[in-house]
């Protein structure tokens, strides 16, 4: 059995879970640890579109950008002083962030091979 998808897609997918889950094991409770499961939770389905649509280069901007934004949580909430959270915060958001330029790439290619991977142009007209 083949697995559809890209890697990068799928190590994205596995990443946000990790991260949305992680205010479990670094304890960051409230509004921190709140915002670790809501944009663990985008990672998961930006990535889950990406999986859906390989050509679809917003949902890896998507990846990217929130990878971007989880790295530098710890300086906008200002826990750096929190080692578990701060570091899962760097790792995992650095992590995410290079996958998401890495499915960048891979989906600007895909849609250079074939447009209709992206989001199709389906048109409503009965062919005669």
């Amino acid at each position: 059995m083949r697995v559809k998808g890209r890697w990068a897609d799928w190590a994205s997918v596995v990443l946000g879970i990790a991260v949305g889950l992680s205010w479990i094991w670094h304890g960051m409770y409230g509004f921190s640890g709140g915002l670790f499961f809501v944009l663990g939770l985008a990672v998961v389905l930006a990535a889950a579109v990406s999986l859906t649509r390989p050509g679809a280069v917003s949902s890896e901007v998507g990846v990217l950008a929130v990878g971007a934004l989880i790295f530098a949580l710890p300086w906008i909430l200002g826990f750096t002083g929190i080692l578990g959270a701060a570091l899962t915060a760097w790792i995992g958001g650095g992590a995410i962030a290079v996958l998401g330029a890495v499915g960048l790439v891979m989906a600007g290619a895909a849609r250079r091979r074939d447009p209709e991977l992206a989001w199709g142009s389906h048109s409503n007209t009965v062919p005669d």
